[in-house]
């Protein structure tokens, strides 16, 4: 069974930094995407940043210049690399990893950025 665990969420001031981390275990594919997704409260779930293969990123307007998306294509792990932070990145963070049809989800890590 497929299982999808993140880590890395927390309290931190505004201008902190936080990494997230997220492992997929379970399936013997290399996932083709890895991606990021937050959901703050009332708010749709949005695309935060996506990482194609090994090297094509792309990110939410948002967060550019500020989080990176990296991956070990070999463990099906992804980081987000969160400088920066400002109050309107709370939220619940999302790791998805896919392969063709399938996508994986892991069940979230909660960001809070308050002073």
């Amino acid at each position: 069974q497929v299982q999808v665990v993140e880590s890395g969420g927390g309290l931190v001031q505004p201008g902190g930094s936080l990494r997230l981390a997220c492992t997929v275990s379970g399936t013997r594919s290399r996932l083709t995407v890895m991606s990021w997704h937050r959901q703050a409260p009332g708010k749709e779930r949005e695309l935060v940043a996506g990482i194609i293969g090994d090297s094509k990123r792309n990110y939410a307007d948002s967060v550019k210049g500020r989080f990176t998306i990296s991956r070990d294509a070999a463990k099906n792990t992804a980081y987000l690399q969160m400088n920066s932070l400002l109050p309107e990145d709370t939220a619940v963070y999302y790791c998805c990893g896919s392969v063709g049809t399938n996508e994986f989800w892991g069940q979230g890590t909660q960001v809070t950025v308050s002073s």
